[in-house]
């Protein structure tokens, strides 16, 4: 059996995989961009692979590299979890919740003093989830999860449904008669889900054509709706902070529901301690 890479190396691999980017891992890390680099060199001398394809802004997981990733990134979770369990500070108790990056920031965090203030003697560790595989690494207490609520061998609680509506700033609505909003450019999110075709059927309209630019995260598509880059179908529920701050505005009250919805996931009931179905119970109820 091969031995085992220091334990540096392998914090350096999951923080570079992270970021997918050497200079912002350094940062996270307190390191220099080539003393990453020399780091991940070492282990990938020291595996026999290359982990990362080098590219011109950044790097990417290899084949070998993203197979690496979860049995790495759930050791050190696991590790940093036993030492926090066994010397962390006396009485408090630590409880992880697993989510997605967006869930985590626009729906959580303004959720947590309130959750909090409940349980003061309970330290809550938040991992962002950034593909469904992330979940059995990191092996959470708590999951906040999108679906249908079917997880085999977990209890699914609904938290709330997934609705989509249109938004821009009302700066950007200032620049235009209001009715011909759709003229303006269009933000769209990456990959396969439904947006503003499904919700132009939904509104007897015809969907914006002009595209300004596409994002893989719903956090940064935000961060540009409310920076004035265009029209944003945005989740009603990710956006209400934004909504009720007036940095953004709705543009119509035609809402697109989507048939699956974020839960809140839990081993099954006699396998959880009582502080961690006491949170469960918090995060349930929790107000902003």
């Amino acid at each position: 059996m091969a031995s085992l890479p220091p334990l540096d190396w392998l914090r350096t691999f999951e923080t570079s995989a992270r970021h997918e980017n050497f200079t912002e891992a350094g940062l996270e890390l307190g390191l220099t961009q080539a003393a990453v680099s020399q780091q991940i060199r070492k282990l990938e001398a020291h595996l026999g692979v290359i982990l990362f394809h080098r590219l011109a802004r950044g790097v990417e997981l290899t084949a070998e590299g993203d197979a690496y990733l979860p049995s790495v990134r759930s050791s050190l979770h696991a590790l940093a979890r036993s030492t926090e369990d066994l010397f962390g500070k006396k009485g408090s108790k630590i409880i992880t919740i697993a989510c997605p990056a967006s869930i985590a920031s626009l729906w959580l965090v303004p959720r947590l003093r309130w959750i909090r203030d409940a349980r003061p003697n309970v330290t809550l560790s938040i991992a962002s989830i950034h593909r469904p595989a992330d979940y059995e690494a990191i092996n959470a207490d708590i999951e906040i999860r999108f679906g249908t609520g079917n997880w085999e061998g977990k209890i699914a609680t609904h938290l709330f449904s997934e609705v989509l509506s249109p938004i821009c700033t009302p700066q950007l609505l200032d620049d235009v008669d209001k009715n011909a909003w759709q003229n303006l450019p269009c933000i769209r999110l990456a990959g396969r889900r439904s947006g503003w075709s499904e919700w132009a059927i939904e509104a007897k309209v015809s969907p914006p054509r002009k595209t300004a630019i596409r994002f893989d995260s719903f956090i940064t598509a935000l961060d540009a709706a409310k920076a004035g880059v265009g029209v944003l179908l945005a989740s009603l529920p990710l956006s209400e902070g934004a909504l009720s701050r007036g940095e953004v505005v709705r543009l119509s009250p035609i809402e697109l529901a989507m048939p699956s919805g974020n839960w809140l996931v839990r081993k099954e009931a006699g396998q959880m301690r009582a502080d961690i179905e006491e949170v469960c119970r918090l995060i349930s109820h929790a107000v902003p």
